[in-house]
């Protein structure tokens, strides 16, 4: 929460507030005009006092071209920070009026040519080199120079660097209305809180977002960036400093060679200077990447080389350098040698190889296989060399002979390269530990995971697999821990949990580009783009596969995976023709388009179909078939089908799709079931919604829901990309609706619109609304005007409500938390005590608020209040999160899966006073939030924001929960409460964004 801001503008002036609430407050300034003017009015008195006082550092540096000696960026902030020389600071003493007027008087007379020469240097246009190397988007801040990054011991302001602003410039340019201008000043500076202050208060543009993202990637969010850069060269192909910025941020992103095509497209626009560094950048990149994969690739052919040729060298300097794919195809090696001698050979690669680990282990596996009798063992040899070839003509059959021979390390080599481990478990797990091998030990490990999966049992899976992470050290093994985060990221994802897919797969795909690993480089590339797609991030997500497809453009089945998920992304942003295009792209290798294919091409179906697609549909579903699917796919594949054939023979779709959720509702916890269950549940509340059937739109969002739907005063709304539905039963049950199928851009996170202004009135008469809104309305703000009381009803898994225990429980209130000091959050205002003594009250507070304390009192609570600061990040949660007082082990985060895994006993009223309490992952096929999963756990009511409130907002939600302890219903206590407060605060807006689940 941010606390009351206004106040604090002389602390920020003086340079006293601690660099969280500094932040805090720039973002204020940006949106408060009257602290944007007494902003321009200090800089003002400042300006008149240096010339007054005759400041010499100031009128030096406007007469001069010298640099100021700067705090270093790192540098502890005290209170006195502003008082460093150089740094302009706010802290003056008391002028006398006449020295005031006399300053007055003395900035009225000076002329435009002394402004010239403090200009110039304002946006340090006449230095030798650049201090930040991206192109900043205002005219006179962009000729090129070289760039010379910060080297260390260079000593600039907290977030800054280079010589401190002309004053005299900087409030002529806000004379002006200049605020592009004054923001330049700052970033090439790299000052970047005081240039994204100056931002935020221009109008969009696309100058203005090509400089934003230019802070975005500063602070290390490198995605914002390329959404921002995507987003103005749609609107300005041609935008240079959006090209040359783009490029950057795909190069931060590990994506060198879109970043090299981004670069070329600089050097074709033939600007002096830029052009030049562009191309220089975009060979190198080009050339480090390419020889990067001739070397892996190498290196990987060295290793296998010795399966067929006994005069081969043994690669023991690619064993140094790519430890784990010469280690991979080291093993087959030894499996295939034809005899003792044969074997033996491989001894000094064995000896790099546990050089880089550490052990004998490897050269132990040598000199075991070297006694073997090789009179039986070397034709198993020689087919099993032709197995890893491909070349052997009955794999089961061998496989088979492996398992009687007593050849143990062959028959494990087998079932590894023919992926049977999943068939033969028992001899996997057996052989492999008994190898006594890391290495091996941890492929059991994922074997084992993947069998605990299938059963259903992920969450021995999750505990498997993350203890494996855990003990996978070493150089040697950096290859296997990969593999394994890749494995981890897998799960999560088919667990719906894609910020710790992302956690893992990041991860990875940092080890495997510290490693050189280039097939593993490109397994994680493909892994970031699907967590990235399924967060909606598509901008990212293209990236990532258009990264993949530069490294292995001939590589047919990457380009039918990359094209189809290109298709998809296409589909996601509304442009069907695209998606279209990418989908032929995807079928020119003549590949399976597997399962994503199919439900595309049953999604643009609704824009019509022919017989050729049809007859692709059947292939691709038959395809599938063929590999035994899950029944979780099953249900996917039926939904997909119902989808397609709906558009052409409507009862044959309904029933298919039926059929899709009857089969999806037998299986409540796998994933692609519930994916399959709400899709279908949308398809066909549309198509109530467009065969004019409103009562049977919202009986289908009940169903979905898994709540009951009340007789009146009922607003049902679902949104199906292009689609829209609503229908609803007004205050005296009379049934209305409303079919769209225009919209031509994702949702969003507003509402707004959605329901028709007639049928806003159709509601008018209703004392409440109910609100059934599939995913992804679900939880939006906007959805109906603020005089009407209304709330969302949230369902719980089986449709069942709990029976709260009886008598009234505690009041527990989470209050003046102690959140840990790393994350620099400022002091929240403790709630002042109730007005009158309340026996049921239990607070946590301070260090004790932890998560497990406050877990555990909120199980048996009647009424749970708690005010902290909230976080929303994708990269750390797919739902909000609670900042509370630190662990022993530093954990802090109060996240949705906690509260979901708790029992409510007393279906308490909840009151969630934390910024952006209610904001989560847009999933299209549930809705997953904070508020959602404190219903499931039992809550029978939850308050929540979905947007930043201020410290004051303790006081509104108290004033709620007041309204409701004196038998209000909570949609009207919330709407009463909110007239009431915008009667005292009318310019308060954070309180439409509070919302009621039910």
């Amino acid at each position: 929460m941010m606390g009351t801001l206004c106040n604090r503008l002389s602390l920020f002036l003086d340079g006293e507030l601690p660099p969280v609430d500094e932040e805090n407050f720039r973002h204020h300034l940006a949106r408060c005009d009257p602290c944007a003017s007494g902003l321009h009015e200090a800089m003002q008195l400042e300006l008149l006092g240096f010339h007054v006082m005759g400041d010499p550092r100031v009128l030096a540096h406007e007469q001069e071209d010298a640099p100021e000696t700067w705090t270093a960026p790192d540098a502890p902030r005290t209170r006195d920070a502003a008082d460093v020389p150089g740094r302009p600071h706010w802290r003056w003493a008391p002028f006398a009026v006449g020295a005031v007027a006399a300053a007055i008087v003395l900035v009225l007379v000076v002329k435009s040519a002394d402004m010239r020469g403090s200009q110039q240097e304002v946006w340090l246009a006449q230095t030798s080199s650049r201090l930040i190397e991206a192109r900043v988007a205002y005219a006179r801040a962009d000729g090129h120079r070289p760039y010379v990054p910060l080297r260390a011991g260079v000593r600039g302001p907290p977030g800054g660097a280079g010589s401190a602003l002309p004053l005299r410039a900087l409030a002529d340019l806000e004379d002006q209305g200049d605020l592009h201008g004054i923001a330049a000043a700052y970033l090439v500076r790299r000052d970047l809180r005081q240039a994204s202050d100056f931002l935020h208060r221009m109008s969009p543009s696309p100058d203005r977002d090509s400089d934003l993202a230019i802070i975005a990637l500063e602070q290390g969010h490198p995605e914002q960036a390329l959404a921002l850069l995507d987003g103005v060269l749609r609107q300005a192909p041609e935008h240079a400093q959006a090209q040359w910025n783009r490029a950057l941020v795909l190069r931060e992103m590990g994506l060198t060679l879109l970043a090299a095509e981004a670069f070329d497209a600089v050097v074709k626009r033939g600007e002096p200077g830029w052009s030049e560094e562009a191309r220089i950048r975009a060979r190198a990149l080009r050339q480090q990447t390419q020889a990067r994969g001739r070397a892996w690739k190498g290196a990987r052919a060295a290793v296998r080389d010795l399966m067929v040729d006994a005069q081969a060298r043994l690669p023991l300097e690619e064993a140094k350098r790519f430890p784990g794919i010469v280690r991979l195809a080291f093993y087959d090696a030894v499996r295939a040698a034809p005899s003792r001698e044969g074997t033996l050979r491989l001894l000094p690669l064995a000896d790099v190889l546990d050089g880089v680990q550490g052990g004998e282990v490897l050269r132990g596996y040598v000199q075991r296989v070297a006694e073997r009798d090789f009179s039986r063992r070397a034709p198993l040899a020689a087919d099993y060399a032709k197995l890893v070839r491909g070349e052997l003509s009955a794999p089961a059959r061998f496989l088979e002979t492996l398992r009687r021979s007593g050849e143990d390390d062959l028959y494990l080599g087998g079932l590894i390269n023919q992926k049977a481990g999943a068939r033969h478990l028992e001899d996997f797990t057996r052989l492999a530990r008994a190898a006594e091998d890391p290495w091996l030990s941890l492929l059991a490990e994922r074997e084992l995971a993947g069998a605990e999966e299938r059963a259903g049992e992920w969450w021995k899976a999750e505990a498997r697999l993350r203890a494996a992470v855990g003990a996978c050290q070493g150089k040697g093994l950096s290859y296997r821990c990969a593999t394994l985060k890749k494995r981890l990221s897998d799960l999560y994802l088919a667990l719906n949990r894609p910020a710790e897919a992302f956690e893992q797969a990041w991860s990875g795909w940092l080890a495997s580009r510290e490693q050189e690993e280039w097939e593993l480089e490109q397994q994680f590339l493909q892994e970031l783009a699907h967590i990235a797609r399924y967060r909606l991030d598509i901008t990212s997500a293209r990236a990532y596969l258009r990264e993949s497809l530069a490294r292995t453009p001939d590589a047919c089945e990457q380009r039918t995976y990359v094209h189809r998920n290109l298709a998809y992304l296409s589909w996601l942003e509304f442009d069907a023709h695209e998606a279209r295009n990418e989908l032929e792209l995807a079928q020119e290798c003549g590949r399976p388009l597997g399962l994503p294919g199919a439900l595309l091409l049953s999604y643009l179906a609704r824009f019509g179909a022919d017989s050729q697609d049809a007859d692709l549909l059947r292939r691709t579903l038959a395809e599938l078939h063929r590999g035994q699917p899950s029944p979780g796919k099953l249900a996917q594949m039926r939904f997909a089908e119902g989808q397609f054939v709906l558009e052409r023979d409507r009862a044959t779709g309904l029933e298919l799709l039926r059929g899709a959720i009857q089969l999806a509702e037998a299986l409540p916890n796998d994933v692609d079931a519930r994916k399959t269950r709400m899709g279908a549940y949308n398809v066909l509340a549309h198509e109530a919604g467009r065969t004019d059937a409103p009562g049977e739109a919202l009986a289908l969002m009940g169903a979905a829901l898994q709540v009951e739907v009340p007789a009146r005063c009922v607003l049902g709304v679902a949104v199906d990309y292009e689609r829209s539905v609503v229908a609803l039963r007004g205050a005296t049950g009379e049934l209305q609706g409303h079919f769209d199928a225009s919209r031509a851009e994702p949702l969003g996170r507003d509402a707004s619109g959605l329901v028709p202004p007639s049928l806003q009135a159709a509601l008018k008469g209703c004392e409440r609304v109910d609100v059934l809104a599939l995913p992804p309305v679900h939880g939006l703000r906007g959805l109906l005007p603020a005089e009407l009381a209304w709330s969302y009803r949230v369902g719980r898994p089986g449709g069942a409500s709990p029976v709260p225990a009886r008598g009234s429980g505690p009041h527990l209130v989470v209050n003046g938390v102690e959140a840990p000091a790393a994350l620099g959050l400022p002091r929240l205002l403790p709630l002042e005590p109730p007005p009158a003594p309340d026996p049921q009250r239990i607070e946590l507070s301070g260090m004790q608020a932890t998560p497990t304390r406050v877990l555990a009192a909120m199980a048996q609570a009647s009424e749970v209040e708690i005010h902290a600061h909230g976080a929303f990040s994708p990269e750390m949660s797919d739902a909000s999160l609670v900042v509370l007082a630190p662990e022993p082990d530093g954990r802090y985060a109060l996240s949705a899966p906690q509260v979901r895994a708790l029992k409510l006993e007393r279906a308490p009223l909840v009151l969630l006073a934390t910024c952006s309490a209610a904001r989560a992952t847009p999933f299209l096929h549930e809705s997953f939030s904070l508020p959602v999963a404190f219903i499931e756990a039992g809550a029978a009511t939850v308050l929540a924001s979905t947007v930043e409130i201020p410290d004051s907002a303790g006081r509104f939600f108290e004033a709620v929960r007041e309204r409701i302890r004196s038998g209000a219903p909570a949609a009207l206590a919330l709407r009463d409460a909110r007239r009431t407060w915008l009667a005292d605060h009318p310019s308060a807006d954070w309180v439409h964004g509070i919302l009621l689940f039910e």
